[in-house]
């Protein structure tokens, strides 16, 4: 959420930053300018109807003290209070509705962020590694799973309907191999400390990352969840959604906490499974197991102070890219532009794993900086302990986070970058020692 102070006093910029991710300022900001105009008017109401109030005491007063009757005046401040009340509260009230309409606000694009309407509009900034050289027509992933025994789309239809795989023999080891790997190389090479959190969280953590109100429609809710109070502002703390990402349960772990300055910054690597309903994307990816409606991720979770989030978010996507170093397979490192940026992101880096048997690169970790936007909304604060800030009030904390990978689309590079002529996929070699040694995943007989 943005800050409201920051919108009220720079109204002109948001709109600006606003209308460069595509959205038009005056539908989301239209409730905002009102109410902030009526709220205004009823705090400087009730600032003059203070000053009256204290002007009519020394009025009481000076009459007491001369034997005199108050009685009038004494009235005239009953009432004055009665009204000051009233405004109060509206003023109150108002003040909880612009929060309201801030919570369907984006983050503001950072200045560095490329202006565009769509992914086509996106920079490259990097790319590493060779393509695998293949001397005969590479396959997709659904095809190798198929012919090799070890995906089963069919069946998993037969189970859940549409958007949802069996992984069976080496297929089902190398997804654990790769959660495994991904682990270790963050827990004992980057130094994140591993999280296994809850896979099902209440509307209020959602609200905390950016999740509700507005994408409601694309996760999956329990039966105790309201979407309809979600959409109004109620977010409540015991009602169930399905996770979409760790970022959801991984971020909240602070909510409304101050965090000791000594501590950060805090990195936190998860693995779960990742539920999305996929509301938006009817007809997109139906082959294979790019989009599912339940996946496996490795995420990566950064809490930092305002001044280091940018080199904390060159660090998270650089521990990103190592996994794909590791494994050998080639992608690019994309800035997103304006018009592509998620909701709650200042900045994102896309890194794009090339495919040969698509002939195309697709994104496989999305590396974002928040800046406070979600601390904002989730009250994840912490106090300076040195230097010029040193014992200031508590500021919101930058958060940040990418993934590590996830985990299915990294199957499908594998299975596409390491298919050989006769049908079998080679191991890369640093995820052997957690296949037990296998070096090629053959069909079994």
């Amino acid at each position: 959420m943005l800050d409201m102070g920051f919108v009220r006093g720079n109204l002109e910029l948001v709109e600006e930053k606003l209308r460069a991710r595509g959205a038009d300022p005056g539908a989301l900001l239209g409730d905002f300018h009102s109410l902030d105009k009526s709220r205004r008017e009823a705090i400087t109401q009730s600032e003059q109807l203070k000053a009256r109030r204290n002007e009519l005491s020394q009025q009481v007063g000076a009459l007491k003290r001369a034997g005199q009757d108050a009685t009038a005046l004494m009235e005239e401040t009953r009432a004055l209070k009665d009204k000051l009340d009233e405004l109060d509260k509206r003023a109150a009230t108002l003040d909880e509705q612009m929060r309201q309409a801030l919570a369907r606000v984006p983050n503001l694009p950072r200045n560095e962020v490329p202006a565009g309407a769509s992914e086509a509009d996106n920079v490259t900034v990097k790319t590493w590694g060779k393509k695998h050289e293949h001397a005969f027509e590479p396959k997709p992933h659904w095809e190798l799973g198929e012919a090799l025994g070890i995906l089963d789309l069919e069946r998993a239809a037969k189970l859940s309907g549409a958007r949802f795989a069996v992984y069976m023999g080496a297929g089902a080891r190398l997804e654990r191999a790769l959660i495994s790997f991904m682990l270790d190389m963050h827990t004992r090479r980057h130094g994140y400390t591993e999280v296994l959190p809850p896979f099902m969280v209440n509307s209020r953590s959602l609200f905390g990352t950016g999740q509700l109100p507005k994408f409601a429609e694309d996760l999956f809710r329990c039966s105790d969840a309201d979407a309809d109070a979600a959409s109004q502002g109620e977010y409540k703390d015991n009602d169930h959604w399905l996770i979409p990402t760790a970022e959801v349960p991984v971020t909240n772990l602070y909510r409304d906490e101050i965090l000791d300055d000594a501590k950060l910054p805090i990195s936190l690597a998860a693995y779960t499974p990742c539920f999305r309903a996929e509301a938006g994307a009817a007809g997109k990816d139906t082959r294979g197991i790019i989009r599912q409606h339940q996946f496996q991720k490795v995420e990566l979770v950064k809490f930092t102070r305002p001044e280091e989030s940018d080199a904390e978010h060159e660090n998270l996507t650089r521990d990103a890219e190592e996994i794909l170093e590791a494994l050998g397979l080639p992608y690019r490192r994309v800035l997103l532009c304006t018009g592509d940026t998620g909701f709650s992101s200042a900045k994102t880096y896309d890194l794009e794993v090339w495919l040969p048997g698509q002939g195309l690169y697709r994104e496989i970790s999305s590396c974002s900086n928040f800046e406070a936007f979600q601390a904002r909304r989730a009250n994840i604060r912490y106090r300076a302990t040195s230097g010029q800030a040193a014992k200031a009030r508590p500021e919101f904390v930058h958060t940040l986070n990418g993934s590590g990978l996830a985990v299915g689309r990294t199957w499908v590079a594998i299975l596409e970058n390491y298919q050989q002529a006769d049908g079998t996929v080679l191991i890369p070699s640093a995820l052997q020692p957690y296949m037990g040694g296998l070096e090629r995943i053959a069909r079994e007989a």
